[in-house]
């Protein structure tokens, strides 16, 4: 059994049939089904069960696909790392970041660029559950992300804390500045992860420390469109500080919390068993360099 062949298996598994797996490894049916047969000839177990026109993993079947998808990444990563040793910074970078974190990027990549011309990028846009699993997949390199994230497998620089800030309409009659229990008389729109706790968690912590329950008529994992229902005069929402400056201030109004004692908190974080390219190791210096967190 071979690395072409294990690629073959995974293939199937993740397509569920043959005829799909063919068609994405670009070869035709028969010869694939034969290897499949070649397989379990060799292992002297039948790997799949049919049902209806899905094909689904024996016991066997599940142990082998766990073991081929861990080598082919570890022969991906070598494969890498072997063609990186004669070669400069090249290639593509993908990189991962909640909207809310995006104000790290754009001077960065910009000096980036001048640096390492050669170097294309990459970007996906998620909330931090996405990116996590895009880490996972090996869909990115690196993600910027609010905490907490779930699990112990990522390595990560923490990034500076910041104030939460309550943004209302611009035509709300409210002051510059307020206690936040306060908050206690606005319906409110929070940010809320697809998966596993965030902002929204502790925000609503937050008020509870404060005596009361929030008036929560709205939750979304888009910043940005929970920003457009705020100037819309749908309610207020509690963001981070400088998400609030990421998107167009025309339309709402930023009001200091005086008594707000949680912070948002970021990371950059990455698989800590990858191998990481040339590209990516060098675009993690920036976050050592001095640079200014914000353009």
């Amino acid at each position: 059994m071979d690395i072409r062949q294990l690629k073959y298996f995974v293939t199937i598994v993740q397509e569920e049939q043959v005829t799909k797996a063919a068609k994405k490894l670009h070869m035709a049916q028969p010869p694939l089904s034969q290897q499949l047969k070649l397989m379990e000839m060799e292992i002297g177990e039948k790997l799949f069960d049919r049902n209806g026109k899905k094909l689904e993993l024996t016991e066997t079947g599940k142990v082998l696909y766990k073991k081929a998808e861990a080598l082919l990444i570890q022969f991906e990563e070598s494969l890498l790392e072997v063609k990186e040793v004669s070669k400069g910074v090249k290639g593509t970078l993908s990189i991962g970041s909640v909207k809310t974190c995006f104000s790290y990027i754009p001077q960065r990549m910009r000096t980036f660029r001048v640096k390492y011309p050669d170097i294309r990028f990459k970007l996906m846009e998620g909330d931090t559950f996405r990116l996590t699993e895009g880490l996972i997949n090996r869909e990115i390199e690196l993600a910027i992300v609010r905490l907490p994230i779930n699990g112990k497998k990522f390595s990560s620089i923490n990034l500076p804390p910041e104030d939460f800030v309550l943004v209302t309409p611009k035509d709300w009659d409210i002051p510059d500045s307020i206690e936040f229990k306060q908050i206690k008389e606005y319906p409110l729109l929070l940010l809320h992860r697809v998966s596993g706790q965030g902002t929204y968690e502790l925000i609503v912590d937050e008020c509870l420390r404060h005596g009361f329950d929030p008036t929560i008529v709205c939750e979304c994992p888009d910043a940005a469109m929970i920003l457009s229902l705020v100037k819309e005069g749908v309610g207020a929402t509690i963001m981070p500080r400088t998400t609030s400056k990421s998107f167009s201030t025309q339309g709402i109004k930023i009001v200091e919390l005086i008594d707000c004692v949680v912070q948002s908190e970021a990371a950059l974080i990455w698989l800590e068993e990858r191998y990481l390219s040339k590209g990516a190791v060098k675009f993690l210096e920036t976050f050592s360099e001095g640079m200014p967190s914000y353009p």
